[in-house]
């Protein structure tokens, strides 16, 4: 069995976010991919019972980098 390359780097509770927080990872040179369950990615997202829920996974080699941006990306959404 191969190794996993990929790693979970954060859940968010809906795809907005999830999507931007891919931009902004990308931006910074980290490779993303989403995972979502295709029930909660429709024309009328659902968002109950953690159905809206999105994974962030990046890869291994990338996380230290990955948890540093993620750190100064939810500093910067909490800065009121």
């Amino acid at each position: 069995m191969d190794k996993l390359t990929w790693e979970l780097l954060t859940e968010t509770n809906g795809r907005l976010e999830a999507d931007l927080l891919k931009s902004y990872l990308e931006a910074e040179g980290i490779e993303v991919e989403l995972f979502q369950e295709a029930v909660g990615h429709h024309i009328y997202p659902v968002t109950v019972n953690g159905l809206g829920r999105v994974q962030i996974f990046i890869p291994k080699g990338q996380a230290d980098e990955a948890k540093e941006i993620l750190e100064e990306y939810n500093k910067a959404k909490n800065v009121k």
